[in-house]
Protein backbone atom coordinates (compact mmCIF):
# COMPACT_ATOMS: atom_id res chain seq x y z
CA UNK A 1 0.00 0.00 0.00
CA UNK A 2 1.42 3.51 -1.07
CA UNK A 3 1.37 5.94 1.83
CA UNK A 4 0.88 8.78 -0.55
CA UNK A 5 -2.46 7.35 -1.08
CA UNK A 6 -3.31 7.10 1.84
CA UNK A 7 -2.26 10.35 3.30
CA UNK A 8 -4.48 11.57 0.25
CA UNK A 9 -7.94 10.35 1.61
CA UNK A 10 -7.35 11.25 5.33
CA UNK A 11 -9.37 13.52 6.89
CA UNK A 12 -7.19 15.90 7.48
CA UNK A 13 -6.39 16.28 3.35
CA UNK A 14 -10.25 16.43 3.05
CA UNK A 15 -10.50 19.36 5.42
CA UNK A 16 -8.02 20.89 4.05
CA UNK A 17 -9.17 20.75 0.48
CA UNK A 18 -12.33 21.83 1.66
CA UNK A 19 -11.23 24.91 3.19
CA UNK A 20 -8.61 25.59 -0.16
CA UNK A 21 -11.99 25.35 -2.05
CA UNK A 22 -13.92 27.62 0.00
CA UNK A 23 -11.61 30.27 0.63
CA UNK A 24 -11.25 30.38 -3.33
CA UNK A 25 -14.68 30.81 -3.76
CA UNK A 26 -14.88 33.83 -1.52
CA UNK A 27 -11.75 35.44 -2.79
CA UNK A 28 -13.58 35.41 -6.29
CA UNK A 29 -16.90 36.49 -5.00
CA UNK A 30 -14.77 39.02 -3.52
CA UNK A 31 -12.63 40.08 -6.20
CA UNK A 32 -16.02 40.18 -8.42
CA UNK A 33 -17.64 43.20 -5.82
CA UNK A 34 -14.04 45.40 -6.80
CA UNK A 35 -15.42 47.52 -9.40
CA UNK A 36 -18.89 48.18 -7.75
CA UNK A 37 -17.53 51.02 -5.38
CA UNK A 38 -21.04 52.50 -4.84
CA UNK A 39 -22.96 48.97 -4.64
CA UNK A 40 -20.45 47.75 -1.64
CA UNK A 41 -20.96 51.14 0.07
CA UNK A 42 -24.60 50.82 0.03
CA UNK A 43 -24.51 46.82 1.31
CA UNK A 44 -22.06 48.26 4.05
CA UNK A 45 -24.21 50.94 5.11
CA UNK A 46 -27.24 48.55 5.02
CA UNK A 47 -24.73 45.65 7.48
CA UNK A 48 -24.54 48.95 10.01
CA UNK A 49 -28.09 50.12 9.85
CA UNK A 50 -28.83 46.31 10.84
CA UNK A 51 -26.25 46.56 13.41
CA UNK A 52 -27.37 49.94 14.76
CA UNK A 53 -31.05 48.71 14.89
CA UNK A 54 -30.06 45.70 17.14
CA UNK A 55 -28.41 47.64 19.31
CA UNK A 56 -31.37 49.74 19.61
CA UNK A 57 -33.71 47.29 19.86
CA UNK A 58 -31.77 45.54 22.55
CA UNK A 59 -30.89 48.61 24.41
CA UNK A 60 -27.16 46.83 25.07
CA UNK A 61 -23.43 46.45 24.10
CA UNK A 62 -22.39 49.97 24.25
CA UNK A 63 -18.95 48.95 24.88
CA UNK A 64 -19.34 46.44 22.29
CA UNK A 65 -20.03 49.74 20.20
CA UNK A 66 -17.90 51.81 21.09
CA UNK A 67 -15.30 49.26 20.54
CA UNK A 68 -16.29 49.19 17.18
CA UNK A 69 -16.15 53.25 16.61
CA UNK A 70 -12.41 53.00 18.12
CA UNK A 71 -11.90 50.61 15.34
CA UNK A 72 -13.75 52.36 12.51
CA UNK A 73 -11.52 55.78 13.50
CA UNK A 74 -8.00 53.42 12.81
CA UNK A 75 -9.23 52.56 10.06
CA UNK A 76 -10.29 56.05 8.61
CA UNK A 77 -6.84 57.26 9.56
CA UNK A 78 -5.55 55.11 7.65
CA UNK A 79 -7.43 55.58 5.11
CA UNK A 80 -6.78 59.48 4.94
CA UNK A 81 -2.86 59.03 5.70
CA UNK A 82 -0.28 58.92 2.94
CA UNK A 83 1.20 55.91 2.48
CA UNK A 84 4.86 57.05 3.14
CA UNK A 85 4.40 59.53 5.77
CA UNK A 86 6.52 62.86 4.80
CA UNK A 87 7.68 63.54 8.85
CA UNK A 88 9.17 59.43 9.11
CA UNK A 89 10.22 59.22 6.03
CA UNK A 90 13.41 61.15 4.47
CA UNK A 91 12.95 59.77 0.57
CA UNK A 92 10.50 61.39 -1.56
CA UNK A 93 7.76 63.09 -0.47
CA UNK A 94 4.54 64.45 -1.36
CA UNK A 95 4.66 67.54 -4.05
CA UNK A 96 4.52 70.71 -1.90
CA UNK A 97 4.68 73.71 -5.11
CA UNK A 98 3.13 73.95 -7.68
CA UNK A 99 6.39 73.00 -9.89
CA UNK A 100 6.65 69.90 -8.50
CA UNK A 101 6.70 66.43 -9.98
CA UNK A 102 2.68 65.08 -9.61
CA UNK A 103 3.29 62.43 -7.45
CA UNK A 104 -0.60 60.34 -6.85
CA UNK A 105 -1.61 60.26 -3.30
CA UNK A 106 -1.06 56.61 -2.65
CA UNK A 107 -3.05 55.53 0.39
CA UNK A 108 -1.51 53.66 3.50
CA UNK A 109 -5.53 51.98 3.56
CA UNK A 110 -6.66 51.38 0.20
CA UNK A 111 -10.28 52.13 -0.43
CA UNK A 112 -11.48 47.97 -1.12
CA UNK A 113 -9.24 47.05 2.33
CA UNK A 114 -11.60 49.89 3.96
CA UNK A 115 -14.69 49.03 2.89
CA UNK A 116 -14.15 45.04 3.62
CA UNK A 117 -12.27 45.72 7.04
CA UNK A 118 -15.44 48.19 8.42
CA UNK A 119 -17.82 45.37 6.86
CA UNK A 120 -16.37 42.52 8.75
CA UNK A 121 -16.31 44.42 11.59
CA UNK A 122 -20.10 45.34 11.70
CA UNK A 123 -20.85 42.05 10.59
CA UNK A 124 -18.66 40.58 14.19
CA UNK A 125 -19.83 43.23 15.86
CA UNK A 126 -23.01 42.06 15.35
CA UNK A 127 -22.73 38.65 15.68
CA UNK A 128 -21.00 39.53 19.78
CA UNK A 129 -24.93 41.33 20.00
CA UNK A 130 -26.28 37.91 20.43
CA UNK A 131 -23.74 36.84 23.61
CA UNK A 132 -24.85 38.16 26.67
CA UNK A 133 -21.40 38.06 27.66
CA UNK A 134 -20.39 41.23 25.95
CA UNK A 135 -23.02 43.39 26.91
CA UNK A 136 -21.34 44.99 30.02
CA UNK A 137 -23.35 47.47 31.76
CA UNK A 138 -21.92 51.22 31.41
CA UNK A 139 -23.59 54.77 31.25
CA UNK A 140 -23.17 55.07 27.78
CA UNK A 141 -23.17 58.85 26.98
CA UNK A 142 -19.79 58.82 28.88
CA UNK A 143 -18.62 56.69 26.32
CA UNK A 144 -20.20 58.43 22.98
CA UNK A 145 -18.94 61.94 24.73
CA UNK A 146 -15.65 60.56 25.26
CA UNK A 147 -15.43 59.15 21.14
CA UNK A 148 -16.68 62.26 20.15
CA UNK A 149 -13.77 64.17 22.05
CA UNK A 150 -11.10 61.32 20.48
CA UNK A 151 -12.47 61.90 17.10
CA UNK A 152 -12.57 65.97 16.80
CA UNK A 153 -8.93 65.49 18.27
CA UNK A 154 -7.67 62.92 15.98
CA UNK A 155 -9.10 64.64 13.09
CA UNK A 156 -8.05 67.66 13.61
CA UNK A 157 -4.35 66.54 13.57
CA UNK A 158 -4.94 64.76 10.91
CA UNK A 159 -6.10 68.06 8.95
CA UNK A 160 -3.75 69.36 10.00
CA UNK A 161 -1.08 66.90 8.81
CA UNK A 162 -3.11 67.35 5.41
CA UNK A 163 -2.53 71.22 5.48
CA UNK A 164 1.31 70.98 6.17
CA UNK A 165 2.14 68.92 3.63
CA UNK A 166 -0.46 69.94 0.89
CA UNK A 167 -2.11 66.24 0.21
CA UNK A 168 -5.64 66.06 -0.36
CA UNK A 169 -6.67 62.10 0.20
CA UNK A 170 -9.34 62.35 -2.66
CA UNK A 171 -9.56 62.74 -6.14
CA UNK A 172 -12.65 63.58 -7.92
CA UNK A 173 -11.98 61.96 -11.32
CA UNK A 174 -9.45 62.63 -13.69
CA UNK A 175 -8.44 66.13 -14.37
CA UNK A 176 -8.69 67.42 -17.68
CA UNK A 177 -7.22 69.81 -20.14
CA UNK A 178 -9.19 70.35 -22.80
CA UNK A 179 -7.72 73.56 -23.83
CA UNK A 180 -9.74 75.84 -25.89
CA UNK A 181 -12.98 74.74 -27.15
CA UNK A 182 -14.44 74.33 -30.60
CA UNK A 183 -17.68 76.05 -31.15
CA UNK A 184 -20.26 74.83 -31.42
CA UNK A 185 -21.77 74.00 -34.99
CA UNK A 186 -25.37 75.39 -35.62
CA UNK A 187 -27.63 72.35 -36.33
CA UNK A 188 -30.02 74.31 -38.59
CA UNK A 189 -30.64 72.87 -42.33
CA UNK A 190 -28.28 74.54 -44.85
CA UNK A 191 -30.92 75.13 -48.08
CA UNK A 192 -29.93 73.83 -51.66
Amino acid sequence: MDVGVADDHSPEATISRWKFSVSRQYQHMLDKTTPHVLRRWIGCLVVAAVYVLRVYLVQGFYIVSYALGIYILNLLIGFLSPQVDPEIHDGPTLPTRGSDEFRPFVRRLPEFKFWYSITKAFCIAFVMTFFSAFDVPVFWPILLFYWVVLFTLTMRRQISHMIKYKYVPFSFGKQRYDGKRAPAESTSPIAD
